[in-house]
């Protein structure tokens, strides 16, 4: 029998052959990992054209319509989560691939960005490296989130999560988004609020969108002029969904408190990206979703996966 080839893509961590058995399908499979990001397209489908089957890791690694044509052999793509706006569809159809996902179980995005919050306005991460530092006294004064109004963009399974994590911490809550009702608003226990309103109102702002052509560049100029100078924008959704040219000049002129953002249009973020230079923006390369837990899911039913469509029966398919 002929073994076929699997690429494990994007795995920063190392962690793949750990937390997954990949006996499993090591007598028909050939495993291969990659730990780091490809510098291009091109480079992406050199290292990628011998392989039959290959597991991609959110929407880290792009396959547009030309990378599918680069692999000819590629008969099996399995994403984590069953939707990757970075894959082409069509394109898997047309080259007649596979396309599966993997199943969410808790979404720790919704703790990460109550993380974000309380670091903008209790700065621990910057008291902390002081200490480390050797500076003898605090040098941040911190706000309290208790009373204070969260606004969340997008009430959606996330955003109610983290609507009902920021009322636990004694917080205001008000929703928007294009398609959000009043009702929608009650059942979630929260406020309904224009998107005028919302930024004009809420001392945080964070974004809980899914990244479509619609709701890219949502956040723009506009919106971040109506914050207050006091208020501060969390964003662990997608980069593409606030203007980051409007962001960095906001930031830059100190217009708002400050930023926190865990996902940007560019990943990983270039090491010379202004964002990097700035002191009042708190930066995470996209930790949302990276939890022991998440990751142990999502390769455990990757191996799941390949093991199925070897016996003819695809599992958790997308296209």
């Amino acid at each position: 029998m002929t073994r076929l080839r699997c690429a494990i893509l994007d795995d920063y961590l190392n962690l793949t052959l750990q937390i997954a058995d990949w006996s499993r399908v090591g007598d028909r499979v050939d495993v291969t990992v990659f730990n780091q990001p490809f510098a291009s397209p091109d480079t992406a489908a050199a290292a990628l054209k011998d392989f039959d089957i290959i597991c991609a890791m959110r929407e880290r690694t792009p396959f547009p319509r030309a990378l599918f044509a680069a692999l000819p052999k590629l008969k099996l793509l399995i994403t984590s989560g069953m939707r990757n706006a970075a894959i082409d569809l069509e394109a898997a159809k047309d080259h007649q691939v596979v396309l599966c996902g993997t199943q969410w179980g808790r979404d720790p995005t919704a703790a990460l960005t109550m993380g974000l919050i309380l670091e903008l306005t209790r700065n621990v991460g910057r008291e902390n490296a002081r200490m480390h530092a050797g500076e003898p006294l605090q040098k941040f004064v911190g706000i309290e989130i208790e009373g204070r109004t969260l606004g969340v963009v997008g009430l959606g399974k996330l955003g109610a999560k983290v609507s009902a994590l920021a009322k636990a911490f004694g917080m205001n809550v008000i929703a928007w988004s294009p398609n959000l009702t009043v009702e929608r608003c009650r059942e979630v226990g929260v406020g309904y609020a224009t998107k005028e309103e919302l930024f004009g109102a809420a001392d945080v702002v964070t974004v809980h969108m899914v990244l479509s052509q619609r709701s890219r560049g949502l956040i723009g100029q506009e919106d971040l002029a109506r914050m207050k100078p006091t208020s501060f924008l969390v964003n662990t959704a997608r980069g593409p969904i606030v203007d980051e040219a409007a962001l960095l000049e906001t930031l830059q002129q100190r217009k708002i408190a400050g930023a926190a953002i865990d996902v940007f249009s560019v990943e990983p973020l270039p090491v010379d990206h202004p964002f990097r230079k700035l002191d009042n923006i708190v930066l995470t390369p996209h930790l949302g979703y990276v939890t022991e837990e998440g990751l142990r899911a999502h390769y455990g039913q990757m191996v799941e996966g390949i093991d199925a469509w070897l016996k003819g029966e695809p599992l958790r398919r997308l296209a």
